[in-house]
């Protein structure tokens, strides 16, 4: 059975006004932007509130998302350090949750001009693992590019450095290689700025995934891909699922709810004894594959709530922001933290 559409819900507004909204199980917060870095306290006043207010990017037209049944909130930052004050009251709502934490070193290129100093995440990186575990913080090195200042070799060396920091403090690492064509505003940003791209081919793909198998030998991480359609199995790499499923069952499996909504078919192995004989039972899932997301992409489904152009790291490939100017008017524009919408509206 394939997902089909979250349940309705009605909502009442800041403003006393009942409005027809949507109840996710899963929340993604969020691809568009990073709430963890720059929305922190708006993110906790909403879910306070209950519900937020997300406009689609395309079409303008503005969804009503409520908190009402969320099980699970996954967040994508490239800095956590803000919202580690509000982890307790996180879990306090009895909501579960997990990192997609990118560490990313490109300081001396300049394409993410506006992050923390690399050993400034790396602290904030431990620091939340030991918060929360090792298994719920995921690193990414999240997009690889390859420009005529930066080589197959000099990637290699700058995910060795970063994995040699915090290989102890996580479970897992999780590459995407940067397709910039498919991109046409990240292709016009890249080059305004100056940056000579280079495109992946099958020769230094091979190259990266073979130099990180043989890096990864002193770490033991599980290595996947990320929305990538070539296999690499040979170098012991996986295709990825960012919002995974499987990953839920392993980390929340006592989340009834969130069982049945995952996997709402439970049948016990052949000579499982009726008291659990020591083993658990087998748990059959639904299809739930995201259809929003790539082709290639392995996440189930979740609703993002984050917002296009409110993004202070202004990273030059970002597809999630039109420009620098547009960015900034947006975040100086923002009075407050209790607007419905990461916007302030």
């Amino acid at each position: 059975m394939a997902f089909k559409n979250w349940d309705k819900v009605q909502i009442k507004t800041d403003d006393g006004k009942i409005i027809e909204g949507i109840a996710p199980i899963i929340i993604s917060a969020s691809r568009s932007t990073d709430i963890p870095a720059f929305h922190s306290k708006w993110f906790i006043n909403r879910l306070n509130k209950g519900y937020v207010k997300w406009t689609n990017p395309f079409n303008q037209v503005p969804q009503y998302v409520s908190f009402e049944k969320t099980r699970v909130i996954v967040f994508w930052t490239k800095n956590g350090e803000p919202i580690l004050p509000f982890l307790k009251e996180i879990e306090n709502k009895g909501i579960n949750y997990y990192f997609q934490f990118t560490l990313n070193d490109y300081e001396k290129e300049g394409l993410e001009p506006s992050v923390p100093k690399l050993d400034e995440r790396i602290a904030t990186f431990k620091k939340l693992s030991n918060i929360i575990g090792k298994n719920k913080v995921i690193w990414r090195f999240d997009p690889l590019i390859l420009t005529d200042k930066i080589s197959v070799e000099q990637l290699l060396n700058k995910i060795e450095n970063i994995g040699n920091a915090i290989n102890d403090y996580t479970n897992k690492l999780v590459i995407s290689f940067a397709d910039i064509e498919q991109y046409a505003k990240v292709k016009r940003n890249l080059t305004a700025a100056g940056f000579k791209y280079k495109d992946f081919d099958t020769n230094n793909l091979e190259q990266i995934c073979e130099g990180i198998q043989k890096i990864n030998e002193t770490w033991g991480l599980e290595i996947a891909t990320c929305a990538e359609g070539l296999s690499f199995a040979k170098y012991n790499i996986k295709h990825n699922k960012c919002i995974d499923d499987d990953l839920l069952i392993k980390l929340f499996r006592n989340d009834t709810v969130l069982m049945d909504f995952l996997c709402p078919k439970k049948e016990k192995k052949v000579g499982l004894s009726a008291f659990g004989g020591g083993s658990e039972p087998e748990i059959i899932c639904d299809n739930l594959k995201d259809k929003g997301q790539r082709k290639e992409c392995g996440c189930i489904v979740s609703k993002d709530i984050g917002q296009y152009n409110t993004c202070g790291h202004l990273c030059v490939y970002c597809y999630a922001n039109y420009s620098e100017k547009v960015v900034r008017k947006n975040l100086s524009e923002r009075q407050t933290d209790t607007g419905e919408s990461i916007f302030g509206d």
